[in-house]
């Protein structure tokens, strides 16, 4: 198995196609990236931005080059000595437009018929064998009509079944969108109506949905893969060890969410995850500790009452359960009906929902992972005596790791986890918003020095090819935002002063959610002006009050709400008094978050793993979520600036355009792709003095990571002063800066926050 040093992950759209792509590999190359890293290639949606909306598996989305496309950008990368690695989406299919689904256009025009009715998740035995589909608006059945051949609702086209010509005699019935909820049945990406779940643990449905992907391996024009949500699918496992035996055991990496404590299966054919854990590991040990008490204060006073991390998540939990995703449950129920007849359907659904709320993880994958199904048994009993004998009758069942109802169980819980938590306590609770991360616990606050080293040690025995990711396409806030964000447990008191005055001068309605929103406002504040920064905001804030949904959701905004958080917005710049808060904010942040953004980025690069640089983030990264996170990339600005990087010709300020990180970006990509036998090992380096807490240092087998954390706290003591690192004997080399230092770290980061060493002689 080839394997990459690092990785550099590109968005490939129509307007940046493979053939687009390949002409920057050079760039990329130069940057110090060994592999290329490019999102979904398979025919999506029409005008999808993000390829995850599969509708065919024979050919590469030809908007997006097609295959003269990868074909190109392969070669380009074989006569660079660069690896290619593709995103591919194994759970569901786009069905948004069936008409650009040949298969669920099938499926809708013969029903069971149809000769792709096997690779969808579908319960035929509800809804009187009818396909329901949630699309029809409020008192609006009447826009339903059959027009040339077709059933058409508005611009929406749907076939007619052979010899038939009414909506009535379909396979599928159009239905208000309000049955989502309740009466679907067929299986989804989350909550997602318009992307439709495939059954690929079929051989069938796996060879014919994996049909593209074998080319690529059989021609050799793809070295690895990133699989997509494997939470989703029956059987995780048993999908992995098919496409090993497809890539003849190539490097493949699972997008899989792990909750702190927890392990991915080692059974599982795969290099690891695709980094969320380790980023939840570098944000927090460059969190301050000390900062957790007048934070939380600060949270309760604006809430009215201190938040409880678990009680919200499993109430967040219970409403999914209860409501975007109670046909699944239903679905689990219905599986288990034959096993117990007489447990009635409404009370086997509060206590499969109550199973769900308390799951501690995203899932398990039985028989391995049973103990997280018995704390999920436990914590459902304590808060739901009265279930108690309908949780005997469950458990037996729900243990089954043969049992069609327990593999089912077992795909919803992460649905249920993601939707609950992600995508909706992540914006409830403003404590300090750099924490509230994909993979991350929000309540985790910060790990200590030893605590993460402990945990790169393991690491480097369990998965030294897993990927580490300090940004993707799926990231809430970009790297920096959060760097800056992460500063603010240093500087707790003056945060407070600031969004009083903020919350004074622009009152909210919901001062919690305020601070979620000045949180965002200042961690991605520009250096200089930029045109569309305005509408990106108001676009973040409409998805964080909305993704929240206890004051305005997507399907009933509260719009008196909603032009109160815009208004925020707007006073941003066009407040006088406000950009004054604003303006000293950042002036008081901007240089501990480039301090931040410096030690996490070279971490993330040099610790244990496989490191991947989003794409543009060896700049500033200051995106928001999805889909400000995917604009498009300025790769002549990053080729200039790497020009002038390299050549010294930089400053330590923070307005520099991020030329410093830029500069640590490519000397530490470069290291690791041309000396890897100096990223061997992992052991924490100690540090003695008066500002020892205030640096991370390890040395990976001949390349030791020199980085400053809590830069406030350091300034506030005067620097370094005597304090010294521990290094091996010899002659050390900063190969950041050119500079041969001591062991003072006075010396060493006397050009930047952090420096990575390597010994002359090695």
């Amino acid at each position: 198995m080839r394997t990459p040093t690092s990785t550099y992950r590109l968005q490939i759209t129509a307007d940046f196609d493979l053939f687009a792509a390949a002409s920057r590999l050079p760039y990329l190359r130069d940057l110090g990236a060994d592999w290329v890293y490019l999102s979904p290639l398979l025919a999506a949606e029409p005008g999808s931005q993000h390829g995850y909306d599969v509708v065919a598996h024979d050919h590469i989305d030809e908007s997006r080059g097609g295959a003269e496309g990868l074909a190109a950008l392969s070669a380009a990368a074989r006569e660079l000595g660069m690896g290619v690695l593709v995103d591919i989406v194994p759970n569901h299919v786009g069905v948004a437009t069936p008409a650009a689904d040949a298969w669920w256009w099938d499926l809708l025009q013969h029903g069971q018929d149809s000769e792709h009715a096997s690779a969808f998740d579908i319960d035929w035995t509800v809804g009187d064998g009818k396909i329901q589909i949630p699309v029809v608006g409020d008192g609006d059945e009447d826009a339903i009509v059959v027009a040339d051949g077709e059933v058409r609702y508005h611009d929406q086209r749907f076939p007619l079944a052979p010899g038939t010509t009414t909506h009535d005699e379909q396979h599928y019935r159009l239905v208000n969108w309000h049955e989502a909820d309740d009466n679907l049945n067929y299986r989804r990406f989350f909550a997602v109506n318009t992307l439709a779940a495939v059954r690929v643990e079929d051989p069938a449905v796996f060879e014919e949905t994996h049909r593209e992907i074998r080319r690529w391996f059989d021609e050799g024009l793809v070295d690895g893969l990133r699989v997509d949500h494997p939470d989703g699918l029956r059987d995780p496992q048993g999908y992995l060890d098919d496409l090993a035996d497809l890539t003849g055991g190539a490097y493949v990496l699972v997008e899989k969410i792990l909750e702190p404590g927890e392990a991915l299966p080692a059974s599982w054919a795969t290099s690891g995850t695709t980094g969320y854990d380790a980023l939840a590991h570098v944000d927090r040990v460059l969190t301050d500790p000390a900062g957790e008490a007048p934070l939380d204060a600060l949270e309760t006073r604006l809430r009215g009452d201190a938040v409880d991390w678990p009680a919200m998540i499993h109430a967040t939990k219970r409403e999914v359960a209860d409501g975007i995703l109670h046909s699944e449950v239903k679905r689990i129920v219905r599986d288990l009906r034959r096993h117990l007849p007489l447990v009635p359907a409404h009370r086997a659904e509060d206590a499969v929902g109550e199973l769900l709320a308390c799951f501690p993880v995203y899932r398990s994958y039985l028989p391995e992972g049973r103990h997280h199904l018995d704390e999920a048994f436990a914590l459902a009993r304590s808060h739901r005596p009265d279930l108690d004998e309908t949780f005997d009758v469950l458990l037996p069942w729900l243990s089954d790791p043969d049992l069609a109802a327990a593999k089912r169980f077992q795909q919803t819980s992460g649905m249920v986890m993601a939707k609950g938590v992600e995508d909706c306590a992540f914006y409830r609770w403003s404590r300090l918003t750099s924490l509230n991360e994909v993979g991350g616990d929000p309540s985790v606050f910060a790990l200590d020095v030893d605590g993460f080293h402990a945990a790169m040690v393991d690491r480097q025995a369990s998965w030294p090819a897993a990927m580490t990711t300090l940004s993707t396409h799926d990231t809430k806030r970009g790297e920096d935002v959060r760097a800056r964000i992460t500063a603010l447990a240093e500087l707790p008191e003056e945060w407070a002063t600031a969004l009083d005055r903020l919350l004074e001068l622009v009152p909210l309605p919901d001062p919690g959610f305020g601070s979620l929103l000045w949180q965002a406002i200042v961690g991605a504040w520009p250096a200089s002006p930029h045109p569309d920064y305005r509408s990106r905001l108001h676009a973040y804030a409409e998805k964080a009050m909305r993704e929240a949904g206890d004051r305005t959701t997507w399907t009933e905004p509260d719009d008196d709400y909603e032009a109160a958080v815009h208004a925020a917005v707007d006073a941003a710049f066009d407040s006088p008094a406000v950009a004054t808060v604003l303006a000293g904010l950042v002036e008081l942040l901007a240089w501990p978050g480039w301090s931040n953004a410096l030690a996490a980025k070279l971490v993330s690069i040099t610790m244990p793993g496989v490191p991947d640089v989003y794409q543009g983030s060896e700049l500033w990264e200051q995106s928001l979520v999805d889909p400000d996170n995917r604009r498009p990339v300025d790769f002549d600005l990053r080729a200039s600036a790497l020009a002038r990087a390299s050549s010294g010709r930089l400053t330590d300020s923070v307005d520099d355009d991020g030329l410093a990180k830029l500069l640590v970006t490519h000397r530490a990509l470069a290291l690791r792709r041309d000396r890897p036998e100096l990223f061997t090992t992992y052991a924490g380096i100690a540090a003695t003095g008066p500002a020892a807490d205030h640096v991370l240092a390890f040395d990976r087998g001949g390349a030791v990571t020199v980085a400053t954390r809590l830069p406030v706290g350091l300034a506030e003591r005067g620097g370094w002063g005597s304090t010294t690192l521990a290094l091996p004997e010899g002659v050390w080399t900063d190969v950041i800066t050119g500079r041969t230092v001591s062991d003072r770290l006075d010396d060493i980061l006397a050009t930047h926050p952090v420096a990575l060493l390597v010994r002359e002689d090695a």
